[in-house]
């Protein structure tokens, strides 16, 4: 099956997705501005908000997000600074906040300790150099690792997710839910463009929060009907 022929259908249908949703500054809410983050502080943004949103929505993280901005916390230094429990407090609305909160502390930690609290000098690595480094994070895996990578850092890696995962198995690319195999055949399939990479896994999560849902997959009005066996399989 086609992977670019699946995007632009979904490009087509839903429209551009700007992710990822950064917050304005002087503002606290995150939007959907179809902008590259430019700053440090709406790329450690994205960092907080990929640990974040692990075994959660984004409407939970949303809130936690703007509890960090109300009170001036997106900034490296204050986040390693800030006594854990009270992150914690702030961070509650995602879930596991205890455990995030540790998270974003062993971050910003390695982050201040070795490339002296800089997301640019960190990001100046190359892919595979940055990926082994963020994975020596503890809590950090490889879906958070990426989308730091592809949303923050703006570097052209596809990031697998569950909506991925699930949405590729029904339409029949592949049967597998290998993390590696799969990340390998978007990127060996797709032109190596880390807008494309953005915009294509944005619209997959589009598409398995509406239509291609775990439970009751509205599968007749799904914009990918025409191209998937899976309701058929299921008569």
């Amino acid at each position: 099956m086609n992977l670019y022929k699946i995007y632009e259908v979904l490009l087509n249908y839903f429209g551009e997705q700007g992710w990822w949703p950064t917050t304005r500054e002087g503002e606290t809410k995150p939007e959907h501005r179809g902008e590259e983050p430019r700053t440090e502080r709406e790329k450690l943004e994205i960092v907080v908000g990929a640990i974040l949103t692990q075994n959660t929505s984004w409407k939970n993280v949303e809130k936690a997000i703007e509890n960090l901005n109300r009170e001036g916390m997106m900034d490296v230094h204050k986040l390693r600074d800030v006594d854990e429990r009270s992150l914690a407090e702030l961070i509650k609305s995602s879930g596991y906040y205890n455990q995030k909160a540790r998270r974003i502390k062993d971050f910003v930690n390695f982050l201040v300790n070795k490339y002296d609290g800089r997301l640019e000098k960190l990001f100046s690595l190359d892919i595979e150099s940055l990926r082994k480094e963020l994975l020596s994070i503890r809590g950090i895996g490889k879906e958070t690792a990426d989308s730091i990578i592809l949303y923050s850092a703006l570097k052209p890696i596809f990031v697998i997710d569950a909506y991925t995962k699930r949405i590729m198995r029904r339409l029949g690319v592949t049967e597998k839910d290998d993390y590696d195999e799969l990340q390998k055949l978007f990127m060996e399939s797709l032109p190596r463009d880390q807008k494309l990479f953005a915009e294509y896994h944005a619209l997959l999560v589009r598409l398995g929060k509406e239509y291609c849902k775990k439970r009751k997959p509205r599968c007749e009005e799904c914009p990918l009907k025409k191209l998937c066996g899976y309701p058929k399989s299921m008569v």
